[in-house]
């Protein structure tokens, strides 16, 4: 059973779940060191082209798809055949696969891969090695690897660490920094940041700037500033809202900073499987407001056939400030 992404993780200072975070720290301890006896061990295998790994330090909610979709776009109009490639979870289907949306659905390859299939060939591969060769025998001329930064597997060429750029009161993208599960740190924070060559701040579409404190972390890399902008305004009129992500609370800050007349929302644990009991009661509260249902592109793509024409999908991109100086970072690595 999936659970909702605890609040708690987010905040800096002791709260009511203090007694659980000491608790839970010792199994934060073998999780960092399972980590990074994995990476150690693992020699990493070149595929004979770049490779553009997109990652991020915690378990979620850091925005990487969006990143990573953006990133193809960007590589795909400066001439380079870029392919993705995710080890699509939530998905069925081992893989190596190339994901086609006109056939494949969530529950054979995964949400992300089929966002990111919207932008550029993807794949799906739980072996990564073997799902990078297959794209590279289909034409693939550099890789964009999704959810990359703990994966040892492939030769990395630019490793981009993806932070969420949201700092609110005492909420902190990392917490207090304690690894999973006492709190959302895949790894330290150090040592994750050292294997980065860039760091990319995802801001939310209502704040302007990161806060100096967070930028203060990556003052020795690289740092580029991406914006999660609209496609569209949200659908008018009333609208009862939910989101199966790790962070479902800031989709219900987006569409409100975006003018959405939201009524309600309903948050699900992230890549939630929604099931038809969830989908009556969305549609039940939906009808006490005289509403219509919204959620996000990652969440309609797994909605049942039958249900998608009964939902809005309000998709949302990532558009970076300085895209050329993305793309000369990725080209001077390239050529080094």
């Amino acid at each position: 059973m999936k659970l909702n992404t605890p609040r708690w993780w987010y905040r800096r200072e002791p709260d009511h779940a203090r007694v659980t975070r000491l608790l839970l720290r010792p199994l934060g301890a073998i999780w960092a060191t399972a980590t990074a006896r994995r990476l150690a061990r693992t020699t990493p295998v070149d595929v004979g082209v770049p490779v553009i790994s997109v990652g991020n330090l915690t378990v979620g909610g850091s925005g990487k798809t969006p990143v990573a979709r953006e990133l193809l776009r960007l590589l795909r109009d400066a001439g380079i055949e870029a392919h993705a490639l995710s080890r699509g979870y939530g998905g069925r289907l081992r893989g190596p696969v190339q994901v086609d949306p006109a056939r494949h659905d969530a529950a054979e390859v995964g949400d992300e891969p089929l966002m990111l299939a919207g932008e550029a060939p993807a794949w799906i591969a739980r072996d990564r090695v073997a799902g990078a060769r297959a794209a590279v025998a289909a034409g693939g001329r550099a890789l964009v690897l999704d959810d990359g930064h703990q994966n040892p597997a492939l030769r990395k060429t630019v490793s981009l660490v993806v932070v969420d750029g949201e700092t609110r009161e005492d909420e902190w993208p990392f917490g207090d920094g304690a690894v999973f599960p006492a709190g959302p740190m895949r790894e330290p924070i150090a040592t994750g940041l050292g294997r980065a060559d860039a760091v990319i701040v995802l801001l939310p579409t209502d704040l302007d700037t990161p806060g100096p404190e967070l930028l203060a972390l990556f003052a020795h890399k690289p740092v580029f500033l991406a914006r999660l902008a609209p496609d569209a305004p949200p659908p008018a009129g009333p609208l009862v809202g939910f989101a199966g992500i790790a962070k479902p609370w800031k989709v219900e800050r987006s569409l409100l900073a975006a003018g959405a007349d939201l009524k309600d929302f309903a948050p699900f644990p992230d890549h939630a499987g929604f099931s038809e009991r969830d989908l009556a009661f969305l549609a039940d509260r939906a009808a006490l407001f005289g509403a219509r249902l919204v959620t996000t592109e990652k969440d309609w793509v797994r909605l049942p056939p039958a249900w998608r024409a009964r939902v809005e999908a309000w998709p949302v991109r990532a558009r970076f400030d300085d895209p050329a100086g993305l793309l000369a970072l990725i080209r001077d690595a390239v050529q080094s």
